[in-house]
């Protein structure tokens, strides 16, 4: 299956994928005031947080599935899937180096941009599926995380895959199992979407109107730098409230 031309880019999807950074800013300041002692510990991993960043993280991960198959279903353009893959790639190993050295004891060994980057290769196999087989796929594999844990997949390198019995200790766990169905039920929806030509009439609407929502289509096109830079500068900020006001 070779490539063809880019899809247009859709700016509801843009929208949704900046909607989808708001929450994950608010959840990640919540455990950086956790962090510095200002809230109550455990409060970024119980209740209403811990819902919030499981939505957030399935949120990525849908709209991961999502332009994967807007920019490959009609072909994969080998070029540009190579230099998007490598480039979260490469995020992905900054961030596991810079929490290995930050706070090696839990350190990212597999997060949200390795899920990404995992979803995006994985993903590939199934684009030309029927959009019900790769539903049912996404039911067997966020089901596999849940009931086909076992002892083998404690080991260090298997803990990736999600199927062991015990969670590992890291600040951003998102293995394939279950968290690769989310990515799955972005590809059936986009299918869907695409054969009753709804992904085509969303293309042609303008950029969103009001401030509000296009700033949201603005941070969706700039996520992964959003991404990288977010943490640093809210610690920092933090630190420097603190240290002004002691």
């Amino acid at each position: 299956m070779t490539g063809s031309a880019p899809a247009p880019r859709i700016p509801a999807l843009d929208i949704a994928r900046g909607a989808a950074l708001c929450g994950m800013v608010v959840y990640h300041f919540t455990y950086d005031l956790e962090l510095f002692g200002l809230i109550a510990p455990g409060t970024a991993v119980s209740g209403g947080w811990f819902v919030l960043a499981r939505v957030v993280a399935a949120s990525f991960l849908f709209l991961a599935g999502v332009s994967l198959w807007l920019a490959h279903g009609a072909g994969i353009r080998w070029p540009g899937f190579g230099r998007r893959l490598a480039t979260v790639g490469a995020a992905a190993a900054a961030i596991s180096a810079g929490s290995w050295f930050a706070i090696p004891e839990a350190w990212v060994f597999f997060g949200i941009l390795h899920a990404i980057a995992f979803g995006s290769l994985a993903g590939l196999a199934v684009l030309r599926f029927h959009p019900a087989a790769v539903a049912v796929l996404a039911v067997a594999v966020a089901a596999a995380g849940r009931w086909a844990a076992l002892p083998l997949f404690d080991a260090p390198g298997l803990q990736w895959l999600g199927l062991g019995t015990v969670v590992p200790r890291s600040v951003d766990f998102v293995p394939v199992f279950p968290w690769f169905a989310a990515v799955l039920a972005g590809i059936a929806l986009a299918q869907v979407a695409g054969k009753a030509g709804l992904w085509a009439r969303a293309a042609g609407r303008p950029a969103a109107p009001g401030a509000g929502l296009r700033a949201l289509a603005w941070a969706g096109r700039h996520s992964l730098a959003i991404y990288l830079i977010h943490q640093p500068v809210l610690v920092g900020v933090l630190w420097l409230a603190l240290r002004l006001a002691g």
